[in-house]
């Protein structure tokens, strides 16, 4: 099952509060189909997750919604957030190792 670092569930509860989202909502995985420039996954806000999605509870109460297809593909990964070179917080989808390579 995919895990969610306490800065990705952060991250994640301050986005849905920025966008007015209730508490239910969360961060949700779709794939892609056909896959775009090599990324398989979208991601979005989302108020409550969809029929079928595979909820995810982080620390502090963050939710991330899969899709049946993501949450196979997610299913061995750690959610996590790095700053790129500009100071920018991203998401990132890592390895769940010792380690925690990106993927």
């Amino acid at each position: 099952m995919l895990a969610v670092t306490e800065a990705a569930a952060d991250a994640i509860s301050a986005l849905t509060a920025q966008d007015g989202i209730e508490e239910t909502g969360g961060l949700r995985f779709t794939l892609v189909t056909p896959q775009v420039e090599g990324t398989p996954l979208a991601v979005a806000l989302a108020p409550e997750p969809v029929a079928g999605d595979q909820v995810v509870t982080g620390p502090a109460g963050a939710h991330v919604f899969l899709e049946p297809g993501a949450a196979e593909l997610l299913s061995d990964k750690v959610l996590d957030v790095q700053a790129d070179p500009h100071g920018q917080l991203n998401f990132a989808v890592l390895r769940q190792s010792e380690d925690d390579q990106p993927v």
